[in-house]
């Protein structure tokens, strides 16, 4: 219970996306107890590439996909890396996931990603204004650099699915790319410049402050682990944690790669697996970019951040449990000395974690089905950052019963119950 008496909504991960959902619910009058077994702004909060990328409502199970598979699992320069004892755990994830790789599928998800993340820029603005956290923000371009045209020219469904999305970017030739961004490496001869995005200057601290200004305002944040839910009769009653049970009104899962076994407990189906993340953070790197920059080639994003430049990437299988593999990061500096060959730098930090990557890159946002009080807020690949403030919001105007102006359908929790090939659309 809370001081005031009224059971509290119960928010699981202090990631962005559950802090982002403990504060709306905060400012809509609701008690909120905010739970994580880690400090608030760790895991993918912490490690991400720092960018409020807008634009990025293009799925990975793009068309062509699959024949290129076998390649990038074996080429030793391949951004994809698999724990070969994983694969057979993996399957039942990938088998699906490989059978989203349609165009329309891909036009199906980028229509489901577009009104989560579109407005993004302005969904981080509303939620820290006025607070501490809104130093972190920083208004910039977003450059994606490519080997040349015809590499550009390869990748154009995808560019297709962002200008139907909206979307438009100026396209960078040889010398307007070097006098956009003269760190660029001379193999990388041509960028698209998209503008109206964000960068944060550190993803962990500016989750921390916003789980300061909950706290400050009353909210209650307490470290432990869940352990399953006391339910009575369809109706959530209580969220069980390792030290003790916690009453409540109704509870929001939203911890990331770790919530398809609370999903499963509640008897819901939510495929999901961890891709794992890397990063390198190369201290008091100079120069920087001026502004964050996709590099195609390695599949990796170069952010300028307080004191470092963080390189962030690569795509990993391997479960939750193995720790760090050495060749991912092997991969990301040679990546990025090939990238950014006139960057000195002081030191370099590794880093690893787990993204939640559903498999039709739609994350799971709204009521579970059959049990009242609980919701999901999960699942959002590589774009978490990008829109926790707005899945957040969403929450919170669901549990309120306030009436939205987005279709929720796309992202509906129980859109796998009962489907063997796991194509909800």
């Amino acid at each position: 219970m809370t001081a005031g008496g009224a059971r509290p909504i119960v928010v699981i991960g202090a990631g962005i996306v559950g802090v982002s959902t403990a504060l709306w619910l905060q400012r809509a009058g609701r008690a909120v107890v905010l739970l994580d077994r880690l400090e608030p702004g760790e895991g993918a909060s912490y490690g991400n590439a720092g960018v409020i990328a807008c634009s990025s409502v293009v799925p990975l199970s793009l068309p062509g996909l699959l024949p290129k598979l076998p390649g990038m699992l074996l080429k030793a320069d391949s951004p994809l890396f698999m724990r070969w004892r994983y694969l057979f755990r993996l399957l039942p994830f990938a088998l699906p996931f490989l059978a989203q790789c349609r165009p329309a599928r891909a036009t199906a998800v980028t229509k489901g990603l577009t009104p989560l993340i579109a407005d993004a820029v302005e969904q981080h603005r509303a939620l820290a204004k006025g607070t501490p956290a809104e130093r972190y923000l920083v208004s910039n371009d977003y450059l994606f650099a490519y080997l040349d045209r015809r590499a550009f020219e390869a990748d154009s469904f995808a560019w297709q699915l962002r200008r139907a999305a909206g979307f438009d970017w100026e396209l960078l030739e040889e010398a307007a790319l070097r006098d956009f961004e003269p760190t660029l490496g001379d193999g990388l001869t041509f960028g698209v410049r998209l503008c109206d995005h964000a960068t944060v200057r550190d993803p962990g601290r500016y989750v921390k402050a916003l789980a300061e200004v909950f706290s400050a305002a009353g909210g209650r944040f307490q470290q432990s682990e869940v352990t399953g839910f006391r339910r009575d009769g369809g109706r959530l009653q209580a969220v069980e944690t390792r030290d003790g049970p916690i009453a409540c009104a109704g509870a929001v899962i939203a911890c990331g790669a770790w919530s398809k076994a609370l999903t499963a407990g509640l008897g819901v189906k939510t495929p999901l697996e961890s891709e794992r993340g890397y990063h390198l953070e190369f201290i008091a790197a100079s120069p920087v970019p001026r502004c964050a920059v996709s590099v195609t080639t390695g599949k990796f994003v170069a952010t300028p951040m307080e004191g470092r430049l963080r390189c962030a990437g690569v795509v990993e299988f391997g479960g939750l449990d193995a720790g760090p593999s050495p060749a991912p990061f092997e991969l990301l500096r040679k990546q990025f000395k090939r990238s950014f060959p006139g960057i000195a730098y002081d030191d370099v930090v590794e880093w690893m974690g787990h993204r939640p990557s559903p498999v039709d890159s739609l994350p799971y946002l709204g009521a579970v089905p059959g049990v009242e009080g609980a919701y999901c807020a999960f699942g959002h690949h590589h774009v978490g950052l990008t829109g926790g403030p707005k899945s957040g919001r969403l929450i919170a105007d669901l549990i309120a019963g306030t009436r939205m102006n987005i279709d929720m359908a796309p992202y509906r929790v129980g859109r796998f119950q009962g489907s063997a090939s796991g194509d909800a659309g």
